[in-house]
C-alpha cells in the first residue's frame, strides 16, 4: 500500500528519482547525493510510506540496496 508522500520527503524523493529513476542504490549513494545528515530517516519513511523497495546486497548481505517505485505507478497505487 503506498500513501501520500509529506512534502518535506517528497523533495528528497524527487532528487532520488532524477538521480536513480528504477535502478537500485546504495545508502552511500543517497546520502552523498542528499547532503542531509538524516538520509537514514528520508529512506526509513520512504520504506514506511511505500515509495522505496530494498534487497540485500549479494556481495554483502550486511548492506541493503535500494529501489525506488515509479511515481506514476505509485500516484496510481495511491488513487486505488
Amino acid at each position: 500500500m503506498i500513501d501520500p508522500l509529506p512534502k518535506w520527503i517528497m523533495k528528497h524523493y524527487s532528487k532520488l528519482w532524477t538521480k536513480f529513476k528504477d535502478k537500485q542504490f546504495t545508502h552511500q549513494e543517497a546520502d552523498n547525493l542528499l547532503k542531509i545528515t538524516n538520509t537514514s530517516i528520508v529512506l526509513s519513511r520512504l520504506k514506511k510510506f511505500g515509495w522505496l523497495e530494498l534487497a540485500l546486497n549479494p556481495n554483502d548481505s550486511r548492506k541493503r540496496l535500494y529501489k525506488l517505485k515509479d511515481p506514476l505507478k505509485a500516484v496510481k497505487e495511491i488513487g486505488q
